[in-house]
């Protein structure tokens, strides 16, 4: 499933945060959005999942527009994971992972087991959520996101509170689903570790968009983030590298 942005906006308190933002995510490709703080990358994401509607510009699946679908629709093909998807409520992990079916009416219990395992949870299901350190809990809230077998999947920063390991191997996991992914990253070099194209956004507009080594340059380093960076390709994947000059 294609998922699709054309010409988004988004006004906050009479200010837009997000202006003009096209982007396209093409089926089973894994896309980036980076930028400063600020610069309108949450913003956009809440509009895929519908948390905030934009005061110009369409969200598609497909050839759908996703402010005709019914709710319900809509959670079955995108699930999101938030910065602010905590739980209050001390549910065990198997529970929490099963909410995740609430837009099937299910709790099927195959589907919620798969979820936890592949995210490497699977051993903590019967913990409480609020016994579980913030890398657990990150994971264990990947693993809700999974069981709800959508066709496109949004991440903001979620590889928050993990553990080298844990974020190589949550980043791999969602990789290998071969959904449609559009995430939110902080590390640059994650994004181009993991990212098929990545998107730059600066003060809410899009400044640059294609393969990481076409993105991440020099250039747009110093511009967009204000920093010096020598761009080195990985001895094994030939994937860009950024050694920042300090």
């Amino acid at each position: 499933m294609t998922l699709s942005l054309h010409g988004i906006a988004v006004a906050l308190g009479g200010r837009e945060i997000v202006r003009e933002l096209s982007l396209d995510v093409a089926t089973g490709t894994v896309v980036g959005l980076v930028g400063p703080n600020g610069s309108g990358k949450s913003t956009a994401l809440r509009c895929v999942y519908r948390a905030l509607r934009p005061v110009r510009g369409t969200v598609r699946l497909d050839d759908a527009d996703l402010s005709t679908l019914p709710l319900r629709h809509s959670a079955r093909r995108i699930a999101a994971m938030t910065q602010d998807n905590g739980s209050d409520l001390d549910f065990t992990v198997s529970e929490l992972v099963a909410l995740g079916r609430a837009p099937h009416g299910d709790r099927d219990p195959t589907i919620v087991r798969e979820a936890m395992k592949r995210v490497g949870v699977d051993h903590l299901a019967d913990r409480g959520v609020l016994t579980l350190s913030g890398g657990e809990r990150q994971r264990a809230l990947a693993a809700r996101a999974l069981a709800q077998t959508p066709e496109v999947l949004v991440l903001d920063e979620p590889t928050n509170h993990l553990d080298i390991a844990h974020q190589i191997g949550l980043l791999a996991a969602l990789r290998d689903t071969a959904l449609t992914v559009l995430v939110v990253l902080h590390d640059l070099n994650l994004a181009a570790a993991v990212c098929d194209r990545i998107g730059v956004l600066a003060h809410g507009r899009l400044v640059a968009v294609g393969p990481p080594r076409e993105v991440l340059t020099p250039t747009v380093l110093r511009e967009v983030f204000g920093v010096e960076a020598e761009i080195v390709a990985h001895p094994t994947t030939g994937r860009p590298q950024l050694l920042y000059t300090f």
